[in-house]
């Protein structure tokens, strides 16, 4: 029996930024893969390394034992999960379904129901670590459902990602999630701020940056600026539209729970603004732009 043979089949659905790179990763770990994508085009680099390309999401489903998506919002996966033509009006009973999308948890749970009662058994597995972790399968994955279906899940989940979390039952992998992005975001605001101060103070970016990665400020947000903001390349690997949706959707987490937020709440108007002077397809970075106009200065090595 070959290495393909013996694993199960697998679906793909949303092949954006990240989700071409892992579904990728599943076809190079000796998964059958089949995909499908809304704009068909970008399913061609899959289709010559291998992979079958599906003519509708129904019938992606109705041909494989694992089906994985990657959509951009709430709307976009009750679409692809509940929508006419969708998995669940096609998927096998007993079929694996895993939404790797960041969305709130109140979605991943009505959609988990719905595929209970369909006989199938879901998890919501968002992800972080960016374009470069999806191509290097190095990704965070945390998810959200039974312990069993978790573990079902695990071989798949191991292509994509290198720490791989179980986090609780329906919704609590997307909860985790929005509090990465939450954090994330907000400390890139931080971020912005000091270093536009810096320019604007005459110090060497350089070496700000540079004492600031081995001083208490460090962090990942701070060190992806090195080459990124301070370069000039706003380019996306996660977009300030994407990053502002994540928050919003923290904020309203926050408020359903009763939890007072101040720093999301300004963090989403940091990112709202950047969207207002149509930086929305822009990497995150480029949320400093603004700031850079109004303080007249700007933040390059």
């Amino acid at each position: 029996m070959t290495e393909s043979a013996s694993k199960p089949a697998v679906g793909y659905i949303g092949l954006g930024l990240m989700g071409k790179p892992m579904a990728s990763n599943v076809l190079k770990a000796g998964f059958p893969l089949t995909v499908f994508n809304r704009t068909p085009a970008k399913t061609r680099d899959l289709a010559a390394a291998g992979a079958s390309v599906a003519p509708s999401i129904a019938e992606l489903a109705a041909g494989v034992d694992v089906v994985c998506t990657c959509v951009t919002g709430p709307g976009d996966v009750e679409a692809v999960y509940l929508g006419e033509g969708g998995v669940l009006g096609a998927a096998r009973p007993g079929a694996l379904l895993i939404d790797m999308s960041t969305i709130d948890p109140g979605t991943q749970r009505r959609v988990a129901q719905a595929a209970r009662e369909r006989g199938c058994e879901y998890l919501d597995a968002p992800v972080s670590g960016g374009v470069g972790g999806a191509r290097a399968a190095t990704l965070a994955i945390m998810c959200g459902g039974e312990a069993s279906t978790f573990e079902r899940a695990r071989p798949v989940l191991d292509a994509m990602g290198r720490h791989v979390y179980h986090c609780g039952p329906a919704g609590a992998g997307a909860t985790a999630k929005l509090i990465n992005n939450l954090i994330s975001a907000s400390t890139a605001v931080a971020v912005c701020e000091g270093l536009v101060i810096g320019a604007k103070a005459g110090l060497d970016l350089e070496q700000l940056h540079d004492l600031l990665m081995n001083a208490s400020a460090g962090s990942k947000s701070l060190a992806s600026y090195k080459d990124s903001a301070m370069q000039g390349n706003f380019e996306p690997g996660f977009t300030v539209n994407n990053m502002e949706k994540d928050v919003t959707l923290a904020n309203g987490l926050a408020r359903d729970l009763g939890v007072r937020l101040l720093a999301g709440a300004i963090t989403q108007q940091v990112l709202r603004e950047a969207q207002l002077r149509g930086l929305g397809e822009k990497g995150t970075a480029s949320q400093i732009i603004p700031m850079e106009q109004l303080a007249g200065v700007e933040v390059r090595l």
